[in-house]
């Protein structure tokens, strides 16, 4: 801050002080003659004044830098939940300009990335159902069952088995792209996954009778309460599993828990990478594929919900499945 003094026409003395701005000064003036004869007290409220303008004019510079930021990581929250939001303006000083092009355009490379994922899964599972095809007709075609009965029976189950896991391949890829959002009722959603479970003879205590509605996804809803409660029942101990349901104005919860030995702590993560078993066997009937629970993870994210394993009261395992209400 600098003090400067000059004449009006009139001959009255004005002290000026000057303060700097970001691309302009500030000045402020006082005629001598208000000041009397306390240039001490003069020159504090001066002192004081260009501290509270110098804390306003910081203040406004930092809001200036922060709002594009805060635009950038509330849009960078939005994508890692699954969403696309509209590209951030490009404004502010020449850095963060120049970092939310290059955020916008990251964006929009993941996008077209993971589009192309799901047109690449859907191909491939297409293009490999031609050959099976082919591949299950010679077989139905060889006479006497191919002269072993047992091994052309083991055959065929490893080309249904192979079949199934391209279907639902076809099937997640759709599920992985953005849908549409719609008014679904919780209940008969869990309603009938649990009828087609009880069907195959699994027992399933089922405690949520009242109606539950909600704007979410029902494809993938339905293929993460699948596969949870798919685990439960292979990794039950062939005990009974329980499956409720809390719904309020904010929030919903989908428990459900198995009577098995349970999921040590330090992998209850683990299990939601691909592949990832605690089970070794490579055997799909009891080890599985390792994908249930990566699938799980992925349709979760992408729609803002979140899945937790935790530990049963005495034994077992609880899957937690956490969605909160859209406007």
């Amino acid at each position: 801050m600098r003090l400067k003094t000059s004449r009006d026409a009139k001959g009255n003395e004005w002290i000026w002080a000057e303060i700097p701005g970001y691309s302009q000064k500030l000045r402020l003036g006082f005629l001598r003659s208000r000041i009397g004869i306390q240039p001490p007290l003069a020159l504090l409220l001066l002192f004081c004044a260009g501290t509270v303008l110098t804390f306003f004019t910081a203040a406004l510079l930092a809001r200036r830098l922060t709002i594009p930021l805060e635009r950038v990581s509330r849009s960078a929250r939005m994508i890692g939940k699954g969403s696309w939001p509209e590209p951030v303006r490009e404004e502010g000083p020449e850095e963060l300009q120049v970092l939310t092009q290059t955020f916008n355009r990251m964006s929009q490379q993941v996008k077209e990335l993971l589009a192309n994922r799901t047109l690449l899964l859907a191909g491939i599972s297409h293009d490999l159902r031609t050959p099976l095809t082919q591949v299950q007709l010679a077989l139905e075609m060889l006479p006497d069952e191919g002269g072993d009965a047992e091994l052309m029976a083991g055959i065929k189950r490893d080309l249904a088995t192979i079949n199934r896991l391209i279907s639902e391949t076809m099937q997640i890829s759709l599920e992985l792209e953005k849908q549409e959002q719609v008014q679904t009722d919780i209940t008969n959603v869990l309603d009938d996954i649990i009828q087609a479970a009880r069907s195959g003879g699994k027992e399933i205590e089922w405690v949520g009778n009242r109606s539950c509605m909600r704007k979410l996804n029902p494809l993938a809803l339905r293929r993460v309460v699948t596969n949870l409660l798919e685990n439960a029942i292979r990794y039950g101990d062939a005990k009974p599993v329980k499956v409720e349901l809390e719904c309020d104005d904010s929030l919903l919860t989908i428990r459900i828990q198995d009577q098995g030995p349970g999921i040590p702590a330090d992998q209850r993560e683990s299990v939601f990478r691909p592949f990832y078993r605690l089970e070794k066997s490579r055997s799909t009937t009891t080890g599985g594929s390792g994908l249930g629970l990566a699938i799980v993870r992925q349709l979760a994210d992408a729609n803002g919900w979140e899945v937790n394993l935790q530990p049963a009261f005495r034994t077992g395992t609880v899957a937690l499945i956490t969605i909160p209400r859209m406007e």
